[in-house]
């Protein structure tokens, strides 16, 4: 069993956003300590490979409804955790764009930086980070060659790197982001994230992987949390679309499609 912390994200969802946002406030040198593996929906040429290999991406289609949700919830979260957040709005994405040219970014040892280059210019000025361009912008702005991380979705052995990241998505059973593991312990959700950090930062004092309900590291991370939490709270507009654009309440799926299970 595989017991290094890793944690399953994507660039698409505002949950997966918000909850590695918290997490670097608890575990600030995260990108180097818990092995971030993209998950996304894949385009027809990964999803074949994905399929030779034996796996499957869990999908399933979003209602009306649960799209109105998630934008009323995604506002809501990002007030209370004080988050700025732009309203991007995705026609037609192709997420190997953001998610492979992160792979290549990671092999030039930027995968934090180019992280973060990339939630800021989708959730705070709701650029679109499917366009290669984009891309291109970015990685020049962090020194990086924006050719060759633009070109990442037509590289061989980028492509099978990230078959390999849904392949193990698959074996892991994860179907929703963000979903953290450590040893036996699975966490998904953004609501699961201060349960994480209490393993994770237990598990750092002691070197091993325990309990939840044991060692004093746990219970004071959680103490550090809840401190954390009671700063950042905030009152809920009363308009609880205000600021979210027409467009992404009439048409579902023009923001953050859904996996299954719902979480991002």
């Amino acid at each position: 069993m595989k017991r290094n912390p890793r944690l399953f994200f994507a660039f698409r969802s505002p949950f997966s956003w918000m909850a590695i946002e918290r997490l670097l406030q608890f575990v600030p040198d995260a990108h180097k300590t818990i092995e971030f593996i993209p998950y996304w929906e894949p385009d027809s040429l990964t999803e074949d490979a994905l399929k030779q290999r034996g796996g499957e991406f869990h999908y399933t289609p979003m209602s009306k409804a649960k799209h109105l949700y998630i934008l009323q919830d995604t506002k809501r979260l990002a007030d209370r955790f004080g988050l700025r957040m732009a309203w991007p709005v995705d026609i037609d994405p192709q997420w190997e764009v953001p998610h492979l040219g992160w792979l290549r970014a990671r092999r030039f040892g930027m995968s934090g930086p180019f992280y973060a280059a990339l939630t800021a210019a989708r959730w705070q000025r709701g650029e679109n980070i499917c366009d290669p361009e984009v891309v291109r912008s970015l990685a020049r702005s962090l020194g990086l060659d924006p050719d060759i991380i633009a070109s990442a979705v037509v590289d061989s052995d980028v492509r099978a790197e990230a078959v390999e990241c849904l392949m193990e998505a698959y074996e892991d059973d994860i179907f929703g982001v963000p979903y953290f593991r450590i040893g036996a312990h699975r966490f998904w959700g953004l609501d699961r994230l201060d349960d994480f950090v209490r393993v994770f930062l237990s598990t750092l004092a002691t070197g091993k992987t325990t309990s939840l309900n044991t060692q004093p590291a746990a219970q004071h991370s959680q103490s550090v949390i809840e401190a954390k939490v009671s700063q950042g709270g905030g009152v809920e507009a009363p308009n609880v679309f205000g600021g979210v654009p027409l467009k992404l309440q009439s048409e579902v799926g023009a923001y953050d499609n859904d996996t299954a299970g719902g979480c991002g």
